[in-house]
């Protein structure tokens, strides 16, 4: 008998296989993946990589799950719509474990996040001493309410009412409400106590003295407009900031006076902060504060709460505890009637610390979790699973990660493989490549320009190979000869925000200073909590954009308000006809370019706009067009030699940006400096193969960050934070990175960098390596000196490996 002949039927389905891959960028993609094997996808960013793991392999995955639940149940579920793909066959469920960052709620923490939290609760509920009540009890989401009153039911045909009463006790702080601090006004940022009304005392946005504000506060009903403010009555002070809304005459006209702490509240902070102006944020982040509550001095518990206790630990010790520490105390509780719920505990309190978060405490907000802890805390439900043929999918989990750090999470990618699992990583750091059993590369370029499958084989092979990942793959930055020399430094004193331990140091300024340190030592605690509040200064964080579908890089970036305003000179018409939101937009499908239709469970179907032809305007307003024999003005409407807003918004920024500086071929274009400014801005991140009408939704990671970057490049500040801009960035990118570093450096700005790459390291004029260790090991300076002082002096973890990169 043949080998052929003796395999198992079921046997022989040990691949995943794609055929015709058409989502988003990728070129009628055809791949075949191994499975029960590591398989790392590489390529530059915007390369197609996403687009062909998670829009195509995870989401056929995510809708055949959901199409195996009834009808009614669907129904609740999200729709998702099939992927563009001809075939997908051999494919198995998939977990994704991605970089989306928490929740942000401020009831949200690594506990809540886990089960642990939920596990302590019922675990005090049971042994805790004295007994306060139920899991509820210990729980800062729940209230304590009681009520009493008559109810009125039918029975037996009678109308019968009963009196009763309820009463639940619950954890939350009612102070706090379980948030842990309260907000209070700093009064000195809402007005200038030494003026009066009139002089202008008040220093509120849009509050001027000059339009109805100044009539109202002036109608003298409360107090004398006329007074400096530290002059006035306790009764005077207390109406002008609390007042309730009351009706006053102000020139024979009703209008309504309410004292500027309500106003404020109804008028601002109502809003989300990403949403506000940057004028109001600027504001609302100067006049708001927050504060431990005093009630329960940031434990989120009620005092009864708080009183029921385990050998002398309360819950809430319990959840301030690092989380290794915390295992070790579980790991000595003995009880047999909670024998299951202690063994899952400790699973889980295990799992924190084996991968390498065992530096968090249970009571950390999640929202304040970088991109890389986020991952890794939704990795840990994952370790103990007993599923098997799974197809785990990673992105980027090198995110976050100190190259010491990189080695464990390889060993725990490793295991999962070897339990039977399919494990898609979609990485750029060499160090975890290397462990793949087969690569994908995608490519050549980005954009456009990319989609294609450059090489499947081994890591050697990949080396070995001709792509942009090969040839660059071995790459490493050299010490620079001369480093920049400090032109001045800003003072930290005393630092002891989380884990760090009064720490004093001083970071230089005019240079390129790199922050680095192992996950969890300290670094964005020192930088985000004592240097990116300041004045003058812009940080680049790692939060998402926010933007629905029609939002585009020309739209986020404002780039499209010159442009708007260009059209609208040159054809003597109205701004808003340029807006696919506004005026312009094509009435059929509202200016989106397509017609969604909600087929409830089922998912919906999006086809193109047939009056527009998916361009978004109306006919009349893409007769109006710009630029064209090198017309700085524009041209006549309908003259054919320009281009209309729709062909605009389909140029990639690098031709947009060669049209507005006037640099095209053959003159074409339309001088217009402020749009090409900002355009130059994302040319030089990186990210000119983008076209300006993009919707942002199919923007990768990097690509985002970037974005954000270009935006933060463009304002005015002496000092830039980047906290990981190599985030997202192929191998090839991270050297074009360092020239925009150097740009900033050279103008005469100072560039702080939160970073663990080892070329961004090595680049540096100063470091400012932060440890030893994590957590309570973490939290000190362990090296102040220039990146060659720090391989010479080999002391920390850092050097270690730098020294390693750059022999």
């Amino acid at each position: 008998m043949s080998n052929q002949a003796a395999i198992h039927p079921a046997d022989s389905h040990d691949r995943i296989r794609v055929y015709g891959a058409r989502e988003n960028n990728l070129k009628d993609v055809s791949v075949e993946l191994p499975k029960r094997r590591l398989t790392a996808f590489t390529g530059v960013s915007g390369s197609g990589k996403s687009s062909l793991v998670f829009a195509t392999i995870a989401a056929e995955s995510q809708r055949l799950i959901n199409e195996t639940y009834s009808t009614f149940v669907q129904g609740f579920m999200p729709t998702l719509a099939r992927p563009d793909v001809d075939l997908l066959d051999g494919v198995t469920t998939a977990i994704l474990v991605d970089q989306q960052r928490m929740g942000a709620d401020p009831r949200s923490t690594v506990g809540t996040a886990t089960d642990a939290n939920a596990m302590l609760r019922i675990l005090f509920s049971r042994l805790g001493t004295p007994h306060v009540g139920t899991a509820k009890a210990f729980s800062f989401n729940v209230a304590s309410v009681s009520g009493a009153g008559a109810v009125t039911f039918e029975k037996g045909g009678r109308t019968t009412k009963e009196r009763r009463s309820f009463n639940v006790v619950g954890g939350m702080c009612p102070r706090c409400e379980g948030r842990g601090k309260v907000s209070d006004f700093d009064l000195t940022a809402l007005y200038d106590s030494s003026k009066t009304l009139n002089e202008g005392a008040l220093t509120i946005p849009g509050y001027s003295m000059d339009g109805w504000y100044g009539r109202i506060f002036g109608s003298g009903d409360f107090f004398d407009a006329d007074t400096p403010i530290k002059d006035f009555s306790a009764k005077e002070l207390d109406a002008l900031l609390y007042q309730e809304p009351t009706k006053i005459k102000v020139d024979g006209i009703n209008v309504t006076f309410e004292g500027l702490i309500p106003r404020i509240q109804k008028s601002m902070l109502v809003k989300d902060r990403e949403a506000m102006q940057p004028h109001i944020r600027a504001f609302v982040d100067r006049a708001i504060t927050f504060d431990t509550c005093p009630e329960c001095e940031g434990t989120r518990l009620t005092a009864l709460a708080r009183s029921s206790k385990i050998r002398g630990i309360s819950i809430a010790d319990a959840c301030q505890m690092q989380i290794s520490d915390l295992a070790a105390w579980v790991a000595d509780l003995e009880e047999p009637s909670v024998a299951p719920l202690l063994a899952s505990l400790r699973d889980t309190l295990d799992s924190f610390v084996e991968i390498g978060l065992g530096y968090l405490s249970l009571d950390r907000p999640a929202g304040t979790l970088s991109g890389g802890e986020s991952q890794r805390t939704k990795m840990i439900r994952h370790l103990g699973s007993s599923l098997t043929d799974v197809t785990y999918i990673f992105d980027e989990p090198s995110i976050g990660l100190h190259p010491h750090d990189i080695q464990r999470m390889n060993g725990l990618l490793l295991r999962l493989r070897d339990k039977g699992n399919t494990v898609l990583v979609v990485e750029h750091k060499p160090e975890m490549i290397r462990i793949a059993d087969h690569v994908v590369d995608l490519g050549p370029a980005a954009g456009s320009g990319g989609g294609e499958i450059c090489f499947e084989g081994t890591v050697a092979e990949l080396e070995a190979s001709d792509t942009v990942t090969g040839r660059h793959f071995g790459d490493r930055a050299a010490l620079k000869e001369t480093v920049r020399v400090a032109t001045g430094a800003m003072e930290i004193r005393g630092a002891s925000l989380n884990n760090l331990q009064d720490v004093d140091v001083d970071v230089p300024l005019g240079v390129l200073c790199a922050i680095t340190g192992v996950a969890g030592s300290g670094k964005s605690s020192l930088i985000h909590g004592y240097v990116s509040k300041r004045e003058g200064v812009i940080a680049v964080d790692q939060s998402p954009i926010k933007g629905s579908r029609r939002s585009n890089p020309a739209t986020y970036t404002g780039v499209l308000d010159p442009i708007r305003t260009a059209f609208a000179k040159a054809n003597g018409v109205k701004p808003a006809l340029f807006s696919a939101n506004s005026e312009g937009a094509c009435p059929v499908c509202k200016g989106a370019g397509v017609i969604y239709t909600d087929l409830v469970m089922m998912a919906g179907v999006a086809s193109v706009c047939d009056e527009c032809e998916g361009r978004r305007y109306q006919a009349d307003v893409l007769q109006y067009e710009l630029g064209g024999g090198g017309s700085s003005a524009g041209s006549t409407a309908g003259t054919g030699t320009g281009k209309n807003i729709a062909e605009v918004l389909e140029m990639s920024i690098t031709d947009a940006h060669a049209f507005f500086a006037g640099t095209s071929p053959a003159g074409a274009g339309a001088k217009v400096p402020k749009a090409a400014k900002i355009l130059s801005r994302l040319v030089d991140v990186g990210v000119g193969y983008l076209t300006l009408g993009q919707p942002l939704t199919t923007l990768s990671g990097g690509e985002r960050q970037r974005v954000k970057l270009a935006i933060a490049m463009s304002e005015d500040a002496d000092v830039y934070v980047l906290d990981e801009p190599t985030t997202g960035l192929h191998l090839a990118d991270v050297e074009q990175l360092l020239g925009v570093l150097d740009q900033l450096v050279d103008s005469g700005k100072s560039v702080i960098v939160i970073e663990h790459h080892q070329a961004v390291m090595a680049h540096a004029d100063w470091i400012i390596d932060i440890g030893p260790g994590a957590g309570q090991q973490g939290g000190r300076v362990v090296f102040e000196g220039t990146p060659r002082e720090l391989v010479t002096a080999a002391s920390t973890l850092t050097a270690e490996h730098l020294a390693d990169y750059v022999a």
